[in-house]
């Protein structure tokens, strides 16, 4: 479970009754694409021929273009997450992180998703010794590619969800 029980209107559009513009909405969506494919090779090692977590991170890019529309993005990222279905580890998170980034389109908090999935990633794709060192390095990574308009409020709602995303961006 990723989505808190009350939403924050902050990451709600305005159109919706919250204050997301769209241009922040377009900004974490291609945050979350970010997040998502850097950790994409963890599951295209596993799964070289199967492109639908691919095919999720240019869907949720191709809507901030505007050249794609909400639906086709957010059914590109459940296809992704259909790739996980029988996988583990790394390459089942790496696929998730995808499914979520997909979603964004559709719900802007699944940026957080992305961004956790992500981090769960390269946690199990390290031995146990190095887990949090690679949980540290990786959400650090996120972190410096978060443009300056909307970290505060990324930052702001991983303290908030920390909890629900499994403790992924504790400091």
């Amino acid at each position: 479970m990723i989505l808190p029980s009350v939403r924050d209107l902050r990451l709600v559009t305005v159109r919706r009754g919250g204050t997301l513009t769209d241009d922040d909405h377009r900004l974490l969506a291609l945050w979350s694409a970010t997040c998502a494919e850097h950790v994409l090779p963890l599951f295209e090692a596993e799964r070289p021929d199967d492109q639908r977590p691919r095919e999720a991170i240019e869907a949720i890019r191709r809507w901030t273009r505007g050249d794609l529309g909400m639906m086709a993005s957010r059914a590109a990222g459940g296809h992704a997450m259909g790739a996980a279905r029988d996988l583990s580890g790394a390459p089942r998170f790496a696929a998730y992180a995808a499914g979520q980034a997909g979603a964004v389109a559709h719900v802007a908090a699944h940026d957080l998703g992305a961004a956790a999935y992500a981090i769960k990633a390269v946690v199990a794709s390290v031995p146990a010794v190095d887990a949090e060192d690679a949980r540290s390095r990786e959400c650090a990574w996120q972190r410096d590619r978060l443009p300056e308009s909307i970290r505060a409020l990324v930052l702001d709602d991983q303290r908030a969800r920390n909890s629900i995303c499994w403790q992924m961006f504790s400091e």
